[in-house]
């Protein structure tokens, strides 16, 4: 076997799905360059030429190899979900669940199970950007003993449309526009918002996309959820309905509208680096798992259809029990293989897990395959090494484009008896899957079930379970986005729909896009749950990231005490002056420094710690110190101030510093500092 790659600083250890995937890893430094098929390449700059001027020649196989492989290299995006990035990791069940299913990996406490996860936007291309205002998916496949399972999450508890008929037309408006392709990873055009006021159903959905849950601080405080109801089903084929929930342990966090805006210019990257980043630093991202189960016979008993992919369980009625957890501990060594290959599909369950009559997901069921096959260019795209199962797996298919496999049996079909009719199939009682046998009844009918047509009572109660701030930042999102929108009539029919949800809302929102104020009022729904709330979620310092801005002339015992604190608690730091290489305190230290303030900006970090010095131009200093400062203050962020940086920050009549920590005087100034950065806002600054 070559040598594995070593780039990666998580091993292996005792993950199966790693150990299998080994055999894939191939490290190419410091080996010669051979053809694909072996031959030693002498050279490998120029055609093979007639003369040293001449034409080059046909015969040049090299070249054409090497250049075809080029031309072929990238694959067909998704067509949606196109931008995404992957990690590897494992789940560890918490407690045995065979009361309710017989999924072989949530059988006893503490097996662990491995895993590839993939997170994506939705509506950009490949090339897009990560901070984009969008809902967002999380994909999980788990490599168990009885076959893979992938389970497929989005950011939010409802989805867009209820009967997977709409989706193609949800997400033809969406997406950019027809004729110009415009814009980009945003659907804040005429189209998408056409399609929102003449389809009630995806206003639920639009609402979340508009509160902060569309514009995630990263994939590490990401909250997902299935959607789609599935069923539970026991060894004693007893069903029972469930939904599945991700809930991070670091909490659910987001960015401010003006940040996820300016980073997507900054770094259209800044969730794939963050994920990396927090994996190499052993910072290792961990998701609860949750599950919400309601009974069969309770299938009626709550004023929203259990069906209903466009409405929410509320967990104040329908509990998340944790029964599990995901960690992601390994990065991935290669993008293209190990994230772009990976294929998802609802429809790969293990026995114990089974499917609801979810309208929404019974389209899913037929679509995700034949778009993996689509896209990947073959029927076998599971037998690569990303998509393959752990277990042993059998069967009659052949043959196809990239086939894999050298199946050495002469017989290929079922049944048989020159093999013994074998493969066989396998009783459900040792293991093969069964699906549940629910009663179907009733006539063949293109309608929708009258109980989930109450398009308006959930987003009511979603708002009226927001902060203050929380709403304010939903108002920003809508008057944005259908400021952008050029038709009037179009931006006044979303004002009248919105009215359904709150009217004072509609009105601000009319008023900033320059519509009339909306006729009627909201839905009479007093009700509201703390779980739909960011406010509720936990908050820590720990993978916080901090610039600290300084030069030479520092105080090196100061800056090193604050420094070493911040590391303790798992904050990470850049040290940000005015030129790269190594900067010295008044007292000897030294610090390397890894970014200017011309490579990295205020809206890449969630905290500051201002030191200053004696920099070698004053005025320019000031002049980027003053910015990062003001721009930090401005979008409510916690910052420290060292005794050599309060100059740059000072109280006036217009600020009341909340959030600000200083150290002069302040003997616990570290402690008090990574307080205020485990809260993260300070919505009270002014």
């Amino acid at each position: 076997m070559d040598d594995q790659s070593s780039r990666n600083s998580n091993p292996a250890g005792n993950n199966p799905k790693q150990e299998q995937l080994n055999r894939y890893r191939i490290q190419n430094t410091g080996k010669p360059m051979t053809t694909k098929e072996g031959k030693k390449r002498s050279q490998d700059q120029d055609q093979l030429k007639a003369g040293i001027r001449g034409p080059s020649l046909r015969e040049d196989y090299e070249f054409f190899e090497k250049m075809s492989h080029f031309n072929h290299e990238e694959i067909p995006e998704r067509v949606v979900h196109a931008r995404g990035y992957s990690a590897h990791g494992e789940f560890e069940c918490y407690q045995s669940m065979k009361h309710v299913t017989k999924a072989g990996f949530l059988q006893e406490a503490g097996k662990k199970t491995p895993l590839t996860t993939r997170f994506s936007t939705v509506q950009g291309a490949k090339g897009s950007y990560d901070t984009a205002r969008d809902l967002r998916c999380q994909g999980v496949k788990l490599y168990t003993e009885e076959g893979n399972y992938d389970l497929t999450t989005i950011a939010m508890p409802v989805l867009i449309n209820q009967d997977a008929m709409k989706f193609p037309d949800a997400m033809h408006a969406y997406q950019s526009k027809q004729d110009d392709d415009i814009p980009t990873a945003t659907g804040a055009h005429d189209h998408f918002w056409d399609y929102v006021a003449n389809n009630p159903e995806s206003l639920h959905m639009v609402q979340w996309i508009m509160s902060d849950r569309g514009i995630i601080r990263s994939y590490r405080m990401m909250e997902s959820w299935s959607i789609n109801t599935y069923l539970f089903v026991n060894d004693q084929n007893e069903a029972t309905f469930v939904r599945f929930v991700w809930k991070p342990l670091l909490g659910v966090h987001s960015l401010l509208q003006d940040e996820a805006l300016k980073i997507g210019g900054l770094d259209p990257d800044f969730h794939r680096r963050d994920l990396r980043r927090a994996i190499d630093e052993g910072a290792y991202p961990e998701y609860e798992l949750c599950v919400q189960l309601i009974p069969m016979e309770d299938e009626f008993k709550y004023d929203f259809d259990v069906l209903d992919p466009a409405k929410f369980w509320p967990e104040e009625l329908v509990p998340c029990q944790p029964i599990g957890k995901m960690t992601l501990n390994r990065n991935i060594d290669n993008y293209f293989t190990e994230s772009e290959q990976a294929a998802f599909n609802p429809a790969n369950v293990v026995p114990g897990i089974d499917f609801s009559n979810d309208p929404v997901l019974q389209g899913r069921l037929m679509a995700y395959r034949d778009t993996q096959q689509h896209r990947l260019g073959s029927a076998n795209y599971d037998q690569l090494p990303i998509n393959r199962p752990l277990c042993p797996f059998h069967n009659n298919t052949r043959r196809g484009y990239m086939r894999e496999r050298i199946d050495v049996d002469e017989v290929n079909y079922h049944r048989n008896s020159l093999a013994n009719n074998t493969p066989y199939t396998v009783p459900p009682e040792e293991g093969g899957y069964q699906h549940y046998p629910g009663k179907v009844e009733g006539y063949k009918i293109r309608a929708r079930s009258d109980s989930f047509k109450d398009y308006f009572s959930q987003p009511r109660i979603f708002w009226n379970s927001m902060t203050a701030i929380e709403k304010q930042h939903t108002i920003e999102a809508f008057s944005y986005q259908l400021g952008k929108v050029r038709s009037e009539s179009v931006r006044q029919q979303n004002v009248d729909l919105l009215v359904n949800v709150d009217r004072e809302m509609a009105c601000v929102v009319a008023d900033n896009i320059g519509v009339r104020h909306p006729s009627g009022s909201h839905v009479p729904v007093s009700a509201s749950y703390p779980s739909l709330s960011q406010y509720n979620t936990p908050k820590y310092a720990a993978t916080q990231k901090a610039g600290v801005l300084i030069t030479d002339g520092f105080n090196g015992s100061e800056v090193t005490n604050v420094l070493n604190q911040l590391q303790r608690n798992g904050i990470f730091t850049d040290i940000v002056s005015e030129h790269l290489g190594t900067i010295s305190g008044a007292d000897s230290a030294q610090l390397n420094v890894n970014e200017t303030f011309l490579t990295t900006s205020p809206y890449l970090y969630d905290t500051l710690y201002v030191v200053g010095g004696n920099p070698k131009n004053q005025a320019k200093f000031n002049q980027d110190m003053t910015y990062f400062v003001q721009n930090a203050y401005s979008h409510y962020k916690p910052i420290g101030v060292a005794s050599s940086g309060q100059p740059y920050i000072q109280t006036s009549a217009e600020n009341n510093l909340a959030g600000v920590v200083f150290a002069a005087n302040n003997p616990n100034f570290g402690a008090d500092f990574i307080s205020a950065i485990a809260m993260q806002r300070f919505w009270d600054r002014t």
